[in-house]
């Protein structure tokens, strides 16, 4: 007779876009089962009705941790609550999954991992393109381009209605290029695996909705050891322009790789969660000449079949964090180059505030 293996009790907190996406794989999965959901405001009961009903609910987080004694937490609430969040649960004995960034701070993202250590409980940050094959597919053909890299990549962001609301909310906190820019810095680092050494970035607050001492528009730029180079650019608000929103392109000798999102690149998908993590073809170009200075090699197309939508990156997300806790995976070097990103995508909002050059 096979022996059952317990689900993981899982605690959700937070209930908006991200927040939800993960809900909906706990519920759906067999190794986890919710114990409770916890958000603020009326989220958690629209999410509980389109599960189908039935799970506890909770306004107060400690209440909520107090009630049901989770196995694990899911936190997808702003950042500035991250760090206490996460700390908190893994005091109470929980394995923590926590939406991207860590923290909002440096200092913050270390103490939680020093506590995930402390307590010996499993932490996971969601990097979601680290589940994406063809992200992952993107990364390793760039590999093949020789050294240096010139690294080009934006996500700008159109943003109206409750999206906005969203993008005001997450701007009380942080601006754009940390928020978002952790994915791309993360995916460089990747692409290079050497060691930035200099940051320089730009910014603008292009409207007065969000606090004098953020922008809602900001492009950095990284140096790396190998000599290879990066830029991202992010930019939230219905001021935003659609014109070359989404580029994803990395350059090196032997040639250039580069994501061509016709649809999910189109007018009026900027905002669209769904677009921002698909690649659906990436095109290959080589440098090689022959003796007339032609190019001697055709471009070439990946054309990806396992084309992931959000909902399923989440879902394996999320398979992975059940994986790392059944499994006792060391989530060690996951967890550092979380906080090394968000170490680099801090000094270049430090470089758009001072104006400054920020040496790593």
């Amino acid at each position: 007779m096979t022996k059952m293996i317990k689900p993981v009790r899982v605690l959700v907190v937070g209930c908006g876009n991200m927040g939800a996406a993960h809900a909906t794989a706990y519920h759906n999965m067999d190794g986890f089962e919710i114990c409770g959901i916890v958000s603020t405001g009326n989220s958690k009961v629209l999410l509980n009705e389109k599960l189908g009903g039935g799970y506890p609910l909770f306004s107060d987080y400690n209440d909520a941790l107090a009630a049901t004694k989770p196995d694990a937490v899911c936190i997808s609430t702003y950042p500035d609550t991250h760090e206490s969040f996460a700390i908190k649960a893994m005091e109470n004995g929980a394995h923590v999954f926590i939406e991207k960034p860590l923290a909002d701070s440096v200092e913050g993202s270390q103490r939680v991992a020093d506590a995930a250590k402390k307590y010996n409980k499993k932490l996971l940050v969601g990097y979601i393109l680290r589940y994406h094959p063809s992200w992952e597919k993107f990364i390793e053909l760039s590999t093949e381009m020789g050294k240096p890299l010139v690294m080009r990549m934006n996500l700008n962001q159109q943003s109206q209605g409750a999206k906005w609301t969203v993008h005001r909310n997450l701007m009380k906190s942080l601006s754009p290029i940390v928020d978002c820019g952790v994915h791309y810095i993360d995916v460089m680092c990747q692409m290079t695996r050497s060691k930035p050494v200099q940051v320089s970035a730009i910014g603008a607050r292009l409207t007065n909705d969000i606090p004098v001492d953020n922008y809602n528009y900001g492009q950095l730029q990284i140096r790396f050891e190998d000599g290879s180079v990066g830029w991202y650019e992010a930019g939230w608000g219905p001021m935003m322009s659609e014109t070359a929103f989404f580029v994803k392109d990395v350059i090196g000798p032997k040639g250039a790789v580069s994501i061509v999102a016709k649809e999910a690149g189109a007018s009026g998908q900027s905002d669209n969660v769904d677009a921002h993590t698909k690649t659906e073809s990436i095109k290959v170009h080589y440098a090689d000449l022959n003796a007339d200075d032609k190019f001697s090699r055709a471009d070439s197309w990946v054309d990806l079949t396992d084309e992931p939508d959000h909902q399923e990156l989440c879902n394996r997300e999320q398979s992975y964090f059940l994986k790392a806790i059944l499994e006792d995976i060391d989530l060690t070097n996951p967890t550092d180059d979380a906080i090394n990103s968000l170490k680099i995508a801090f000094a270049c909002d430090e470089s758009v505030k001072t104006g400054q050059i920020v040496q790593l």
